[in-house]
């Protein structure tokens, strides 16, 4: 059964008034039944009422988790020890939080999750798991994203050579929408089972539909007590409730009012259990709220700032999971409070309310949207870099190679790039220092690195981001291509002009050709990092791009002392 609602609490400072005026407003507008009843006049009156099919799946009837629980029997009884999610963004993000989360339960599969075009990232997953004892969960709403597909046609393969084509689709299951293309190769290449998505749910409000249910239930979670705790918060956020009573509605009240107002950097602290929630979360409010040269910029998974380090333009949100505290989390938080910093603090009793945690931070995101005045359920400026990609793809099959644009400079074995109003510094650390030295007030540094996600590369980029942020005196982001295109890469390119851009990308060592497209996964991951590149860069964003040899753990210790070194040299 579901567990009692995370006590929530906040304490905003002087920025209390402006919440107590959003929390009137948003009363007089009726926000909270206008929502319920899929106003689109709450937001901008265009296609909002198509995409609120999320408000129903707390209640979903237990004869649609029936065929979930199913597969996850048969997963256990065939002895299935791992199922890989193949997907991107709202379709792998919650996965993620389930696998870090929770362990599976006995005799049930462990959940692997590869959303990534990084050959080193693919390889190091193959050499993980067993074929004959693994499933493939292929996750796509429209099914045509390129990232999913690509991976499928590559395990896919794999499979054939392993067991045949007659007997390789059992180990092969998709989540995708109704009538979209995956589900034509599902049912032609035999799959286990095409379990539907729901149409008028989005992809990053899809975690508590089959996309989300479905790992779940493989990991062993029994879902009729995942749902009913979210279902607990679906009534406490209802259409009947009072804004001043409605815990999803005040949370979004808080980050829209003090967005508006210029605190629009969401720092998420989140206790160490749970830190993949932070994932999930970045994506959900950076892609809803990151659009028309507005939005709130999630910082997920950086070390608390000193309260004399915290700036005006932050406000900080607090998960705190009570039954696996951490100390040096509690003490910082501790003494952000202590300095009055505009601060939401949520406490979770056990991993399993993460469920309720889901729907109220849906709530909160469709509430700040309105408050911001946007459309949170589209993403116009996702599809730019898509486009930019596909573009160099055709040139690569038409000329066998991909553009190749024109460096800065190569040194010490980086090649580097960047926009045309940074100028040509004449050697790497002047261009560091000259990129780093246009952040301002109110920036953000963004690392987005074509790298593989490993401990070893995110302990060193790490340290690289709290580089940056201690000297720079701004927040900063760390996030992996291309997985971040389908997160944040809406707000880098579409919300406000207050980021400075890092990208890192590396040579390739035998990167595996994509099954019957004549390229490999080192040139698909190469020409979306440099569609990516070329999107900021005509967006007029500040924006440098550092390419590192194959030897990429030792790269970035070079490339972190000299960044260390450049930005900390005098004007």
């Amino acid at each position: 059964m579901g567990g009692g609602l995370a006590t929530q609490t906040f304490q905003l400072g002087a920025a209390r008034k402006l919440f107590e005026t959003a929390i009137t407003r948003f009363e007089s507008r009726d926000g909270v039944r206008r929502l319920w009843e899929r106003d689109a006049s709450l937001w901008t009156g265009t296609d909002e009422s198509n995409w609120l099919g999320w408000l129903d799946l707390p209640a979903a009837p237990a004869s649609d988790l029936e065929p979930l629980h199913a597969l996850a029997h048969t997963a256990r009884n065939e002895g299935i020890r791992r199922f890989v999610v193949v997907g991107m963004g709202g379709s792998s993000l919650c996965p993620d939080v389930l696998a870090h989360s929770f362990e599976p339960a006995p005799g049930y599969p462990r959940a692997e999750v590869l959303d990534s075009t990084v050959p080193a990232q693919i390889a190091a997953l193959e050499a993980a798991i067993e074929l004959p004892h693994t499933w493939f969960v292929v996750s796509s709403k429209s099914g045509s994203t390129i990232e999913p597909n690509s991976l499928f046609a590559y395990f896919y393969a794999r499979a054939i050579e392993r067991f045949g084509e007659r007997e390789a689709g059992a180990h092969f299951i998709a989540i995708t929408d109704p009538g979209s293309r995956l589900e034509t190769v599902a049912r032609k290449r035999q799959f286990r089972a095409c379990v539907p998505g729901v149409a008028t749910v989005g992809g990053r409000f899809s975690a508590l539909s089959a996309f989300g249910l479905l790992p779940a239930a493989l990991q062993g979670l029994d879902l009729g007590d995942w749902l009913a705790r979210a279902h607990e918060m679906a009534l406490a956020c209802g259409p009947n409730v009072p804004t001043r009573d409605n815990p999803g509605a005040l949370l979004g009240l808080a980050i829209g009012a003090l967005a508006a107002a210029g605190r629009d950097k969401l720092v998420l602290a989140i206790s160490p259990r749970l830190a993949t929630f932070g994932g999930w979360l970045e994506q959900l409010v950076a892609e809803s709220t990151g659009k028309q040269g507005r939005g709130v910029v999630p910082i997920d998974g950086g070390l608390l700032p000193a309260p004399d380090e915290a700036g005006d333009d932050c406000l900080f949100v607090y998960t705190r999971l009570a039954s696996e505290p951490d100390a040096a989390q509690d003490a910082a938080i501790a003494a952000l409070e202590a300095a009055d910093v505009p601060l939401v603090r949520i406490e979770v009793d056990q991993p399993l309310d993460l469920a309720a945690e889901l729907f109220r931070w849906e709530i909160a995101t469709a509430v700040a949207g309105a408050e911001l005045q946007l459309n949170p359920f589209d993403q116009p400026d996702v599809e730019a870099a898509k486009v930019a990609a596909r573009s160099l793809m055709t040139a690569y099959q038409r000329d066998g190679a991909l553009p190749d644009p024109v460096p800065l400079r190569a040194e010490a074995g980086f090649t580097i790039f960047a926009d045309d109003a940074l100028g040509e510094p004449p050697d790497l650390e002047t261009a560091i220092a000259s990129h780093f030295a246009r952040t301002g007030p109110g920036d953000y540094v963004a690392i987005n690195a074509y790298l593989e996600r490993n401990d070893a590369n995110t302990a060193l980029l790490g340290r690289l981001r709290q580089t940056l942020a201690r000297r720079l005196g701004v927040p900063a982001t760390l996030g992996y291509g291309p997985r971040f295109l389908h997160s944040t890469g809406q707000l880098h390119k579409g919300g406000p002009n207050t980021g400075v851009f890092l990208q890192l990308t590396s040579d390739d060592v035998d990167a595996p050709q994509i099954p019957e497209q004549g390229y490999s996964f080192g040139v698909l991951k190469q020409a979306q990092s440099l569609g990516d590149f070329a999107v900021l860069c005509e967006r007029g964003r500040r924006a440098l791009r550092i390419h590192l040899p194959s030897n990429v753990a030792s790269a970035l210790e070079e490339l972190a002392k000299r960044i260390d070194h450049a930005v900390d040299r005098p004007e």
